[in-house]
């Protein structure tokens, strides 16, 4: 029975180790994941050491990928195969030289399109109607291995990063499951991309859901969803207090018009409305660093 071992410390590589591990002909051997005290650099971080204790895999702990004791103990679980899901950080040459060829990883995204970082967050911002989960051989490329699967799906246009997240979540275990007897029957020459729709995302970071109150409406409500849960979320600032903004939707009401952008202009116990250049955003769920409550015609940052 060929051996596997996985990589990743988030949601999506538990689903992963579990599809592995319930796949006919193969051995989860080993699960290489962050440390528990590295598990800041992930806001949908999750504990694999229980799972790998219920299946009987090793747990390598690897707060760099790439630093030789890490490699030598991936290399002594002689696998057959690598795949890599839910992992932020750059697998280098000497790490895919372990098993040449043979490390697979997933992206949500429709490869070629949106290679790169953050491509659940930029689906949203960028208004993609059409999405999909991909699994992949990793070369030394940005996410440009051939194709060994892919699922499309719709984004809707209310979708959010948790839907979005829901939905990659929904359908990469049967792909696994699919691509892992693919390639247990010796299909695994894959899809060559073509480089002629290939599109690159870039990093987001923390800073980049910053409010700017001057933008559309519309505009405000997509970071919002894009940058919401399970991700740090979009904010503003009220003086010193910081203000995360969970949940909120687009209110076109012209009554208010006497006011200016970022201005708190509407206020309930589980609500409150604040002005744009064409619109009002309802914010519905929120969490707020200071003590102080908010006031009707307030200015946000």
């Amino acid at each position: 029975m060929p051996d596997l071992i996985v990589v990743g410390a988030v949601e999506s590589t538990r689903i992963a180790v579990e599809a592995a591990h319930g796949t006919e002909g193969w051995n989860v051997k080993a699960v290489v994941t962050l440390p528990p005290d590295r598990s800041a650099r992930h806001s949908d971080y999750c504990d694999l050491s229980p799972l790998c204790k219920q299946i009987g895999a090793q747990v390598i702990h690897a707060p760099k990928i790439n630093e030789p004791a890490i490699l030598d103990r991936i290399r002594a679980t002689e696998p057959d195969l690598i795949l890599v899901v839910g992992w932020s950080q750059i697998c280098d040459a000497e790490f895919l030289a372990i098993r040449p060829g043979r490390v697979l990883g997933y992206h949500p995204a429709p490869l070629p399109r949106l290679r790169g970082r953050a491509a659940i967050p930029w689906t949203i911002l960028l208004r993609e109607p059409i999405t999909a989960g991909t699994l992949f051989w990793i070369d030394e490329g940005t996410d440009s291995g051939p194709i060994m699967g892919q699922r499309f799906f719709h984004v809707a246009p209310d979708e959010t990063a948790q839907s979005l997240y829901d939905k990659h979540m929904a359908v990469l275990a049967p792909m696994i499951r699919e691509t892992l007897q693919r390639i247990g029957r010796g299909e695994t020459a894959g899809d060559v991309q073509d480089e002629r729709y290939a599109t690159y995302a870039a990093r987001r970071t923390q800073a980049d859901g910053l409010i700017d109150w001057n933008s559309p409406v519309a505009e405000i409500d997509r970071l919002v969803r894009a940058v919401g849960e399970p991700y740090p979320g979009a904010f503003t600032h009220r003086g010193e207090d910081r203000i995360v903004i969970w949940q909120a939707e687009p209110d076109y009401d012209p009554s208010h018009e006497a006011s200016v952008p970022g201005q708190i202009v509407a206020l309930s116990d589980d609500a409150f409305s604040v002005r744009t250049p064409d619109g009002l955003l309802r914010v519905m769920s929120w969490e707020q660093d200071g003590g102080e409550k908010l006031r009707v015609h307030q200015r946000l940052a």
